[in-house]
């Protein structure tokens, strides 16, 4: 480890995904320039920096996913693979100045909230600092799940996860296993399919997939897009509203549904003549209750004469032997994992510890909770972006990550009018507020179809509750990020320097007193002046 130097920042932001660039850009924009982003890695682009599987790319339209306020008329598909999006990173960072706040290589290993001083004190592999307000940035999708596989030590063949792909492996002609059939698992089976020997695919549940409305784009809406803004625009806010409209199905009428898996049993018919392998594939539970998937590539591949589909999990490894659950055996060289994230048991709120000196882990031992998806009880000055129950069955993820981005710009204001004269203020989400709105969310989720459509899905705790997806549109979680409602959360106070905070009641009274919040951007309209970013 390098010797450790100290400094003070406002704003500590965990990661350079998504949800961190946009945080700085945010902070930037604000006037705020006071700000470090912390970086595990070399370079920035989180998920799609680190996911460089063959076929990679996104199932959300490129129009969508994208920060409004950082239109990019250049995209080059309908859906773009994982070069553009990453691109698209590197220019946001380039074109807003992000390059001096970021601090490469920097992994979080600890982050302790000091209750006398009213901040952070954060120990990275590179330097310890301290921060006023603390955002964890680092998202759902960071840190790679591997099951617990019996004899797997004992596999003498290649073996990695889909994030952490060995481009340095050649897998023409080997015979390789791929355990799990999600979003990973779909586009890397028929990217590596015609080079194999002999593919297997382990398949616990089978998948809803759907066709994939995947094109190039002209370069002729190209050129429209970067002359007329308004017809990207309207392209974006023609693809936000339809998504808008699918909510009500996904979350309060799952029987509307039905015509959309008569579309999807069609799509398999149509690719996959083998009765016993149509079979095989054909999902018993509604669809959306797991993530519904796109491709026009994955079943044909998996009809191929070198394909097979082991409908079981692994079980157990002995030697190049691969047992599944139900006791079907078969020799592979490698074993590619796709099996997802640590989505809610996140490895970094272990590193976290909050005022009565338990972890982030700790506390939501019995499941994630948080105000709004932003704010854990005990945990002062700390903000999480896409925190629980804000991931989307349907839509951008971006739309989501911008509304928490008011919310943070917003927790700032109000950190500025709370601080007085000589002193400093930090603010503390109350048990109660965070209970009623876990409450709220869990009501409105029994209706799902997440809930109700008879399947087990990553969406789920060990516990059975859904910690991870909000019930509703992206318009109604925007009004209820819209502003930070001083009610919900315990003011501290304490000198500038250090010394003993004091709770104080200013919350009631400043929310009273009706200060207005920053209007946030409509979906589909930039918030405030407009950079074009393009690729």
């Amino acid at each position: 480890m390098a010797e450790l130097t100290r400094e003070h920042v406002r704003v500590a932001v965990i990661g350079t995904g998504f949800g961190g660039l946009g945080a700085a850009v945010r902070l930037r924009r604000e006037g705020v320039t006071d700000f470090v982003v912390l970086e595990r890695a070399g370079a920035v682009g989180g998920t799609w920096r680190d996911n460089t599987y063959p076929g990679c790319a996104c199932d959300v339209p490129s129009h969508l996913y994208s920060f409004s306020f950082a239109p990019n008329p250049r995209w080059p598909r309908n859906f773009s693979g994982q070069p553009h999006i990453r691109d698209y990173l590197e220019h946001v960072t380039d074109t807003y100045g992000l390059r001096p706040h970021i601090r490469f290589d920097s992994e979080v290993l600890a982050a302790r909230w000091d209750t006398e001083a009213l901040h952070w004190e954060i120990t990275t592999t590179r330097q310890t600092l301290t921060a006023d307000l603390l955002v964890s940035a680092g998202g759902p999708l960071s840190d790679p799940q591997i099951p617990d596989v019996q004899g797997l030590d004992t596999f003498p063949g290649k073996v990695f996860h889909s994030a952490r792909w060995d481009h340095g492996y050649d897998l023409t002609g080997k015979r390789v296993a791929v355990i799990g059939t999600g979003a990973s698992a779909i586009q890397i089976v028929p990217a590596i399919q015609p080079r194999v020997a002999r593919l297997t695919v382990f398949q616990r549940t089978p998948a809803w997939v759907l066709p994939r409305a995947d094109r190039r784009i002209s370069a002729a809406e190209q050129w429209l897009h970067s002359r007329v803004p308004a017809t990207r625009a309207l392209r974006r806010g023609l693809l936000w509203g339809i998504r808008e409209l699918q909510v009500g199905a996904f979350t309060k009428r799952p029987g509307q549904l039905g015509l959309v898996e008569a579309l999807g049993r069609q799509h398999l018919r149509r690719a996959v003549k083998d009765p016993q392998l149509r079979a095989k594939l054909t999902p018993d539970y509604r669809i959306g209750c797991k993530r519904i998937l796109l491709s026009n590539t994955y079943y044909p591949a998996l009809a191929a004469p070198n394909a097979e589909v082991i409908a079981s999990g692994l079980q157990s490894v002995r030697d190049s032997t691969l047992v599944a659950a139900d006791g079907t055996e078969t020799e592979a060289d490698v074993i590619v994992f796709g099996t997802g994230f640590h989505v809610t048991d996140m490895p970094i709120a272990a590193r976290i510890t909050g005022a009565d000196g338990i972890t982030l882990a700790e506390a939501w031992q019995g499941g994630m909770r948080a105000l709004r998806g932003a704010s854990a009880a005990g945990f002062p000055n700390l903000l999480t972006i896409i925190g629980p129950n804000t991931g989307l069955g349907n839509s951008s993820m971006i739309l989501i990550i911008e509304s928490h981005l008011n919310y943070m710009i917003d927790y700032l204001r109000r950190l500025d009018r709370l601080a007085g004269p000589g002193t400093k203020a930090a603010l503390s989400a109350r048990p109660a507020a965070v209970d009623a709105w876990n409450t709220h969310v869990q009501q409105r989720m029994e209706r799902t179809v997440w809930s109700t459509g008879g399947c087990r899905s990553w969406y789920l705790d060990p516990s059975g509750r859904n910690t991870t997806l909000w019930p509703g549109t992206t318009t109604a979680f925007r009004r209820a990020t819209r502003r930070v409602d001083l009610t919900e959360y315990e003011v501290l106070r304490a000198p500038a320097g250090r010394g003993g905070a004091q709770a104080t009641d200013d919350a009631g009274r400043e929310a009273a007193s009706g200060t207005p919040a920053a209007t946030p951007a409509r979906p589909g309209r930039p918030a405030g002046p407009s950079t074009e970013v393009a690729v």
